[in-house]
């Protein structure tokens, strides 16, 4: 990571250090609006990485809307930090602000007048033109602060499953992860391995049932796990069965959760709502996805289709179907 981002006349605090390591992230080295690279602002009650020229069109909509800091000259309040963090950058927050922007919407480049850029920011931010007008943040600080608060997201948005948070205290929801199938998986026997998946969650463990001699084997079988206010990935491994000695690993990944609990958090309940994509964890140099992973409202249910490509293994993909549940359910 560059000096520039260093601050050596203070200490270096632990919230600094995960801001600084969001900042390197692929997603976050170009700008949420334009693309344009390295961005050296963002937008704190926003949480998203922003060139320069996209900064002063933010700035102008007024702090309420958008508090632009620099990431190299300004001081970071808690609060600022704390904003960033738990919206997770670029990726997070225009899988909600560009859920719906249609593929022919102009998008303005690096090189893109401020008209342009104008126009396109006030639509993503001000009138919300690419969320449902029914499902627009009306708020006067737009941070994804929910994740963990479940305060900060504006009364109009309000959900059950937010309530029920502040209800049961200790968890989110539950989530239901159908393991449906994987594809060309590692050898770990003479011609073949006998493949079972293993996920876990913090302290939740599950694995699915051994395969004999396939890989290409097809499970269909659901596991479920507690969210917790403070949870991490969803770690995925696969491995191979052995009698005689200790199983070997077929691969790994991790599933990122918050494109699902974000969305989950800013369209409230579900079951009032037609079928419709609300969000999306897409495809990056730094995650196994083989394809973007769309989070749909499927009749009332919020579901996420997930490709994987197993990682530190020769081959192997595995498809999973994510549900997310209430706490009642």
């Amino acid at each position: 990571m560059s000096n520039r981002y260093s601050r050596p006349d203070k200490p270096v605090s632990g919230k600094w250090k995960k801001l600084r390591d969001l900042m390197i992230r692929s997603d976050n080295r170009i700008c949420a609006d334009c693309c344009a690279p390295d961005p050296k602002w963002a937008s704190a009650n926003v949480g998203v990485f922003i060139c320069l020229k996209c900064s002063e069109v933010h700035r102008s909509l007024g702090a309420e809307i958008s508090k632009v800091l620099s990431l190299t000259l300004d001081e970071w309040s808690e609060t600022d930090m704390d904003s960033m963090i738990q919206v997770g950058g670029n990726s997070y927050a225009n899988s909600i602000y560009e859920a719906f922007l249609p593929k022919d919407y102009p998008k303005p480049k690096p090189n893109s007048s401020n008209e342009e850029r104008t126009k396109f920011i006030r639509s993503k931010y001000v009138s919300q033109d690419f969320l449902t007008p029914s499902l627009r943040i009306v708020s006067s600080k737009m941070s994804f602060q929910t994740l963990e608060s479940g305060k900060d997201l504006g009364c109009s948005i309000t959900s059950n499953s937010s309530k029920k948070n502040e209800e049961m205290g200790q968890f989110l929801g539950n989530l239901k992860v159908k393991v449906v199938r994987g594809s060309n998986l590692a050898v770990r026997d003479m011609l073949t391995s006998d493949p079972y998946v293993v996920l876990i969650l913090g302290q939740q463990k599950a694995q699915t049932t051994v395969k004999k001699s396939n890989l290409n084997p097809v499970w269909n079988e659901e596991l479920k796990f507690s969210i917790p206010q403070h949870y991490g990935a969803l770690k995925l491994q696969v491995y191979d069965h052995d009698v005689l000695s200790a199983d070997d690993i077929m691969g790994e990944a991790e599933i990122d959760l918050q494109p699902m609990i974000t969305a989950m958090m800013a369209f409230g309940d579900s079951e009032l709502l037609a079928n419709m994509q609300i969000g999306k964890w897409l495809k990056t140099s730094d995650n196994a996805l083989v394809k973007d992973s769309i989070v749909n409202i499927v009749d009332g249910k919020i579901k996420q289709e997930v490709l994987l490509k197993l990682q530190n293994v020769e081959s192997g993909e595995i498809e999973l179907e994510l549900e997310w549940m209430p706490l009642d359910e």
